[in-house]
């Protein structure tokens, strides 16, 4: 009796044993803070905490990844858009059903652990010799029920777990880049009917352009090298229009891809986005730190970094003798009628054992293999981090400089703008040639041209900074929801 208990207690012990390494966490390869100098040092009281400043060192920003969509994308439009993206976009579905899958194959895993138990019953008539026999049975029982002393079913199960968690991930990581995508495409088409206007309102001048050098050679004041200039000019900025207004229709059928249906009535209304300083929230960048817990991406690398943890247990198992159990209990008889009387009880009970005595090195080589696998899945999860630290850092870069680099567009504009009236006054009295007036339109349209370019950059880059800091993944804030 005191062996049969010490047996089941060791047996006991053995099953309650994990095989898995214990994991750690990878240092994250990479600086404590952000990068600092001058492309960092935030300009202008209109954009953001300070580039390198951690969270903590001002209460009133909060980290990025703390803000819902509909608190930093402050636009009633681009709000709708995100919203109909969301309910309706096919990459985030698909996402969605993928997370579904991993949680269904995790439930399966799981099953594994505890028997499966049948109920069965036969009538089986057998003719021998012209004499009938009959045989009734009925059953229940488990068939095949692996006994999980060494914990390789565990392991299984844990490593199931992990993909699921690093599915559910991964859709978190495909609706921060949908929201993203959805904000930056909306910015283009913003962008593209603010340049398609400036091409417009470019023929527009070149036409009158045009009309005065026709008129003016007519009298002698211009000649005719003028009007084929003037002609060339305008042809010009007509071949800009048919780019700008193609351009807009691919936007908006893009956009309309996006979001999964026909773009709202209402689109076109409001005012531009481009010249607004108040388009989006104010953000922290909080430290490198944060991201670790906070970048879907990341999370997504060290959830698949523990599943190969856990294979390693299961791989491990695989050297220590696999039981297994079968048993089943039930009444046996010759007559239906006497199926369940007293004296027809039947059982049996088969346990069996698998030792690995010889496999030509299968199992050292699975072993093998799943320490290399989880070696792969470190220098992933190393490089999600290193990734991540990039991003962050040029988008930061670009917070800084990009206002600088507007604030001279502006400046810019305004310098072609004077040089284009005065040059076409000057003209229009012969002081000045019509090349300089050429040029001065040429020059106008450049500058409104680069203003519009780097205004759509600008807004992008804060888009694009939520977006690697972990916005996105909620409509509203953490601070709303408390």
């Amino acid at each position: 009796m005191k062996l049969k208990l010490l047996s089941v207690l060791c047996a006991v012990a053995l099953s309650a044993c994990s095989l898995d390494p214990a994991y750690q966490r990878p240092a994250a390869p990479v600086d404590s803070a952000w990068p600092t100098g001058a492309a960092y040092e935030t300009v202008g009281a209109s954009s953001a905490s300070s580039a390198s400043a951690p969270a903590t060192s001002s209460a009133a920003v909060p980290f990025a990844a703390d803000v819902g969509w509909r608190d930093y994308f402050k636009d009633p439009r681009l709000q709708k858009l995100i919203a109909l993206a969301l309910d309706n976009n096919r990459d985030l579905r698909v996402a969605a059903l993928q997370v579904a899958e991993y949680e269904a194959q995790y439930r399966i895993t799981r099953a594994a652990l505890a028997p499966t138990i049948d109920a069965g019953g036969s009538i089986t008539n057998t003719r021998t010799d012209g004499a009938i026999s009959h045989s009734n049975t009925a059953s229940v029982g488990t068939t095949s029920w692996e006994i999980d002393f060494f914990g390789r079913l565990r392991s299984l199960k844990r490593q199931a777990l992990e993909n699921y968690l690093s599915s559910e991930a991964s859709r978190t990581s495909t609706q921060l880049t949908l929201v993203a995508d959805v904000a930056t495409d909306f910015l283009q088409l913003q962008s593209d009917e603010a340049l398609l206007k400036v091409a417009t309102d470019t023929v527009a001048a070149d036409q009158s352009t045009y009309d005065l050098t026709v008129s003016m050679m007519k009298i002698g004041s211009a000649s005719l090298q003028d009007v084929r200039e003037a002609q060339t000019s305008l042809a010009s900025a007509r071949a800009s229009v048919a780019s700008y207004t193609r351009a807009v229709a691919q936007d908006r059928n893009t956009l309309s891809a996006q979001i999964g249906c026909a773009l709202p009535d209402d689109l076109d209304g409001g005012p531009t986005l481009l010249d607004s300083d108040a388009l989006f929230a104010d953000v922290d960048a909080g430290a490198p730190s944060d991201l670790l817990t906070r970048r879907p991406d990341i999370i997504e690398a060290e959830h698949t970094l523990k599943g190969a943890n856990a294979n390693i247990g299961a791989a491990r198992a695989a050297f220590f003798p696999k039981i297994e159990l079968t048993a089943s209990a039930g009444t046996a008889s010759t007559s239906l009628s006497q199926l369940f009387k007293a004296g027809t009880g039947a059982w049996s009970f088969a346990p069996s054992i698998t030792m690995p005595i010889f496999d030509y090195g299968s199992n050292k080589a699975s072993l093998d293999v799943a320490k290399i696998e989880k070696d792969i899945d470190v220098a992933d999860y190393e490089k999600a981090i290193q990734t991540a630290f990039k991003e962050v850092a040029n988008a930061l870069a670009g917070r800084a400089t990009y206002v600088d680099q507007v604030a001279a567009d502006r400046d810019y504009v305004t310098s072609a703008q004077d040089y284009y009236d005065l040059a076409q006054a000057r003209f229009k009295t012969g002081t000045d040639s019509f090349l300089t007036l050429l040029t001065a339109q040429r020059t106008l349209y450049t500058a409104q041209e680069q203003l519009v370019t780097d205004q759509l950059a600008k807004l992008s880059n804060q888009v694009t900074l939520y977006k690697v800091l972990g916005g996105g993944w909620s409509a509203d804030s953490v601070q709303a929801k408390n």
